[in-house]
């Protein structure tokens, strides 16, 4: 069975291109294929910095043969008298079929002309030589370019193509104004070790022509190459280095023959945080720091281990290279360190009001103030003592202040980790100086959580402050649009406030800070508060399908579908929320819901025609006894006053297993009620009667909607 082989080669792409191109590769050529027809046995994706490559092995020749329907012409405009028109006669020579071959069937629109056309399978070279100019083309990414005077984009200079199928080149060409580029067998080796133009005489020898030329193409084989040089590397030291997944990712895809090269610099940059020292390294430089073995608190070796796409013969140069690059950037970052210690954090604040938060909302000066009087609110609801109430201001005052520092101005990513540096420098409360590290936190998902009160405090009101301020004015996130990482930061407060249990009512939260902004920048304060609300209900919605994995139509039933009486209760009581969610999933998957859902539900159905507010849980108030008929209205009244305890404990304790239980008990006296030996027609001629019955509905709907609403529910699911 054939193989097909694409390479492309290029000038030197940018790693985070070449992640993409891969990826979009696998998905999109997988789906072109299952699209004509084609599929392989294996299809392999392939990529260095200097090329692009995919190898299909296990191909048919040709497509295979298929049928294909085609509607013609209505058949009252095809035929008149049972004679064909013009209209059939047209239709017919373009699907190049005789008349005769033509039928009418009904549809639901009335009759028309079908022709049933048998397509011959084309040749994979054929359908390959038409896919390969879209599947170059197709790739999308940041930044593409034109090169000479075409117009054809990519990430940087197509240069050559292979394609091959089996032995055979495929005849390909891509053109790019003056430029023709055509497909060939020649290929290019490792510029520096083999710099010979290398030629593919059969397809599947791809992998291994290219290996003899010193170019890995694999990207997983040359990231495990990688993975061991560098750990042996860091054993050889004595030490032990951490790969890093988005600097092996990286590093992958910057090399195309990976040699892994020891460095070293001086033991007296080690007096660095060793937070500043990885920063350089990683970030910067793409080195791999080295730990020294078994150090509880990770101190780092005076060493690095970079990995060298040139000639392994050449490391030591390499090395001497790399070593005064690092130099200058440690000195640098030794500068940056002891001058913002000479003086302490909190002199830092004046500065923030030179710098901008965002054009419209001032001075990050200006936000710090908001955040602190947001993170009062917090400390109100939560009704925290003086002495973690002053922590908590304090710490909300320093947040940002090593945002103007030397070091973070030079590398913006030690926000925060160095504040807290340079808090306990300055003689600051260890939880205040380690809540201005962890309010950044979680910065992404899966990320881990402010550990502290004082940080989880810190950390939701800086992330209010945001959502209510860009929300305020008019930033509101649009499909995957979000520049200030808006659904990130509501994302942070839910996780926050569901892991460490915080009782916050986000919904007056919300309300007070709304309208704070709107009399500051003279906003509608009822329009923000929605949006914002309708917002984070989003938020909740997601992660409780997402991360808690609960059936779509249980969210459903804690959230409301267009129920304002849900959706405030869930905003007001997030802790709430996440529980009723998660204990109707396991009554769901226990079996226990079955056993409720057809008597609440049927009640719910009938209670819609009441008037009962769906509040109300007392039934001495509501229900008439005298207008009892049936001893199975009784017994139901009676089992409606048991369950009020029962709900009410349930309430108050989040404990809704009390409820369900009670409910389970209910259920042969509602059965009674409606089917057994002394049953009733709820929708009785008379109208007392009959409100009174449906009272007893209502109120057995109500208590089932403190866990939820049950008519949101799919049985069977």
């Amino acid at each position: 069975m054939p193989a097909f082989l694409l390479e492309v080669g290029t000038e030197e792409l940018p790693a985070s291109f070449l992640s993409d191109a891969l990826v979009q590769w696998r998905s999109r050529i997988s789906q072109s294929l299952a699209a004509n027809s084609l599929t392989g046995t294996s299809v392999e994706v392939y990529g260095t910095p200097r090329r692009l490559a995919i190898l299909i092995e296990g191909l048919p020749s040709q497509q295979l043969d298929r049928e294909e329907e085609i509607k013609g012409p209505p058949a009252q405009a095809a035929f008149k008298d049972g004679k064909p028109t013009p209209a059939a006669a047209g239709f017919a020579k373009k699907q190049g079929v005789e008349i005769e071959a033509l039928e009418v069937r009904p549809t639901d629109k009335g009759d028309f002309v079908f022709v049933q056309k048998r397509i011959p399978g084309r040749p994979v070279a054929e359908i390959f030589t038409e896919l390969v100019p879209q599947w170059i083309s197709g790739l999308e990414g940041k930044r593409l370019m034109r090169w000479g005077d075409g117009d054809v984009r990519f990430s940087r200079p197509i240069r050559w193509l292979v394609a091959l199928l089996d032995e055979a080149v495929l005849p390909i060409e891509l053109v790019n104004g003056s430029e023709t580029i055509k497909s060939d067998r020649i290929s290019h080796g490792h510029r520096v070790l083999h710099p010979e133009p290398v030629i593919i005489n059969y397809a599947t020898d791809y992998v291994t022509t290219l290996r003899s030329a010193y170019v890995t193409v694999d990207p997983e084989e040359r990231a495990n190459i990688i993975k061991q040089q560098v750990q042996l590397a860091a054993q050889e030291l004595g030490g032990h280095t951490v790969l890093y997944p988005d600097l092996l990712e990286e590093v992958t895809n910057l090399v195309e023959y990976p040699s892994a090269v020891i460095g070293k610099f001086e033991p007296e940059f080690l007096q660095l945080p060793t937070e500043v020292i990885t920063e350089v390294m990683v970030t910067h430089q793409r080195y791999f720091p080295v730990f020294r073995e078994g150090s509880l608190q990770e101190k780092l070796l005076p060493n690095f281990i970079t990995v060298s796409n040139g000639d392994p013969t050449k490391s030591e140069n390499i090395a001497v290279g790399n070593e005064r690059v690092i130099r200058a950037r440690l000195a640098d970052g030794q500068f940056f360190y002891k001058t913002d210690l000479a003086k302490p954090l909190e002199s830092f604040l004046p500065q923030l009001e030179k710098v901008t938060f965002q054009e419209e909302l001032g001075s990050v000066r200006a936000k710090v103030d908001r955040v602190i009087k947001i993170a009062d609110r917090l400390v109100s609801q939560l009704k925290l003592e003086e002495n973690q109430s002053q922590k908590i201001q304090r710490a909300a005052l320093l947040s940002k202040a090593d945002l103007v520092s030397q070091m973070v101005y030079e590398f913006p990513e030690l926000q925060g980790i160095m504040g807290e540096k340079y808090a306990l420098a300055s003689g600051e409360d260890a939880e205040v100086a380690k809540a201005i590290y962890q309010h950044y936190l979680p910065t992404g998902s899966g990320d881990r959580l402010p550990e502290t009160l004082t940080g989880q405090i810190v950390s939701l009101a800086d992330r209010l402050d945001t959502l209510v301020s860009i929300f305020g004015l008019g930033l509101i996130p649009s499909g995957s649009s979000d520049p200030f990482a808006l659904r990130r930061a509501a994302n942070a407060i839910v996780k926050i406030t569901w892991f460490y249990d915080l009782p916050i009512n986000l919904d007056n939260l919300l309300e007070q800070i709304a309208t704070d902004f709107a009399a500051a920048y003279n906003k509608d304060q009822a329009q923000l508060t929605t949006a914002l609300q309708e917002f984070f209900l989003q938020r909740i919605r997601t992660l409780l399908q997402e991360e808690k994995q609960i059936d779509y139509d249980l969210v459903n039933a804690v959230l409301g579908e267009n129920d304002p009486e849900y959706t405030e209760r869930a905003l007001k009581d997030l802790l709430d929320v996440r529980d009723r969610a998660l204990y109707l999933q396991q009554i769901r998957d226990n079996g226990t819901l079955d056993k409720i859902y057809e008597t609440v539900n049927r009640s719910t159905r009938l209670a819609a025609q009441g008037d009962l507010d769906t509040k109300q849980l007392e039934p001495t108030v509501v229900v008439d006894k005298e207008l009892f008929q049936k001893p199975s209205e009784a017994a139901f009244y009676n089992a409606i006053v048991d369950l009020v305890p029962q709900t009410q404990t349930a309430q108050e304790s989040r404990n809704y297993q009390l409820l369900v239980t009670a409910l389970e008990k209910i259920a042969p006296t509602v059965s009674n009620f409606f089917d057994g030996p002394d049953s009733v027609l709820v929708m009785d001629s008379d109208t007392q009667i009959k409100r009174n019955r449906l009272h007893l509905l209502s109120l057995l709907r109500n208590h089932a909607r403190v866990l939820a609403d049950f008519g949101a529910i799919v049985k069977n699911l």
